[in-house]
């Protein structure tokens, strides 16, 4: 039975589509210097320690020192939304978009899809109607 329940789960979510990812804020790539891989991981620890604030200023630095830094920039976007600055988030996730366009998680992280609908090509999530909450 708990594997029919099982196969029912998986059949009945997004049958292979992928989910997009929670609003978490990125890893460093290897583009980012060292000093700079430290400001993102600093500012993604002080984030999952819901202080957007220190968060926002040690992305804020990452920027500063490398400015070309997708992953600075949308994890910036993302700290600001969490402060519910979404007119200062906005330009974060441009530019982050515009830096790397072909990142699927940027594009496509559902804080993004608020100012630009997904990639060509990308399929929307689909809804069950299940939910209560709306996006």
């Amino acid at each position: 039975m708990s594997s029919v329940l099982l196969v029912g789960l998986v059949l009945g979510g997004c049958a292979g589509t992928p989910q997009p990812p929670k609003n978490e804020p990125l890893l460093p790539s290897e583009q980012a210097s060292p000093p700079v891989a430290q400001l993102l991981l600093d500012g993604n620890r002080l984030f999952a320690e819901h202080r957007w604030t220190a968060a926002i200023g040690k992305y804020e630095e990452a920027i500063q020192a490398q400015p070309k830094l997708a992953e600075a920039h949308y994890n910036l976007g993302l700290a600001l939304s969490k402060r519910r600055l979404f007119s200062e988030a906005r330009p974060h996730f441009e530019r982050a978009v515009e830096l790397e366009p072909f990142n699927q998680v940027i594009r496509n992280a559902p804080p993004f899809r608020k100012y630009e609908p997904p990639a060509p090509g990308i399929p929307e999530p689909a809804h069950d109607g299940h939910s209560d909450h709306q996006h």
